[in-house]
């Protein structure tokens, strides 16, 4: 596939390294300017880019950024993204940490909802309960006994569908967590964020989640 992806910190980073050894090809940008991605570029054949190139004539793309910059993309970026082109979402909502406060994330929309919303294009959320050297390394093929399992969520069956056999691809099990509205189960503080689980695992802990968020990822 053709990817774009934007964002070019720790997963996005790991997605480049990964997608463009699987033989993807890859197009890649940051916040600043294709030039300070040379070295990442260079290292993986990937082609650094804008991200207004990065979004046009791709099979997929990979929104990895912080929440607290999805409100500075261009306000056209997703303009002509055809609606049914999967959008993918690594992003997570670190309050106290990062991003300041999101009202609507707070009042309890989900944090890939309010992406969505925001970018106005549907996303699909993965990637953002796994560590990037563990994304990068940790991937086995599958039937790997332990192999670690990855949820997504999204309502675009066909999308959703091209993302989890992605995520196969890179060397993890995919489990389809819901739509969209669902994807508060992976979000940190919940039992399979950071956690390495298997496919059992994930199943469980997902059913254990609970949608309180706790004080540490609350904004103050």
């Amino acid at each position: 596939m053709k990817i774009g992806i934007i964002g070019a910190g720790h997963i996005g980073s790991a997605l480049t390294r990964r997608l463009t050894a699987l033989g993807h090809t890859v197009l890649v940008a940051n916040s600043r300017n294709p030039a300070t991605l040379s070295d990442l570029a260079a290292e993986t054949g990937a082609t650094a880019v804008t991200p207004q190139e990065a979004v046009k004539d791709v099979d997929l793309i990979v929104l990895t950024i912080p929440e607290k910059n999805v409100p500075h993309l261009p306000h056209d970026l997703f303009a002509d993204v055809p609606p049914a082109l999967p959008v993918v979402d690594t992003g997570n909502y670190y309050p106290q940490q990062r991003d300041g406060r999101i009202a609507a994330i707070e009042d309890g929309l989900p944090e890939s909802r309010w992406v969505e919303q925001t970018i106005g294009h549907p996303v699909i959320k993965v990637f953002n309960n796994i560590y990037s050297l563990h994304l990068q390394e940790n991937g086995k093929p599958q039937g790997t006994h332990g192999r670690i399992a990855l949820p997504v969520a999204g309502d675009d069956p066909t999308a959703k569908a091209i993302v989890l056999d992605l995520v196969n691809d890179l060397g993890f099990d995919p489990v389809d967590v819901g739509g969209l509205d669902e994807s508060w189960r992976q979000q940190p503080g919940t039992p399979v964020y950071a956690a390495d689980l298997d496919m059992a695992g994930v199943k469980k802990a997902l059913s254990e989640a609970r949608p309180e968020r706790a004080a540490q990822w609350k904004a103050t």
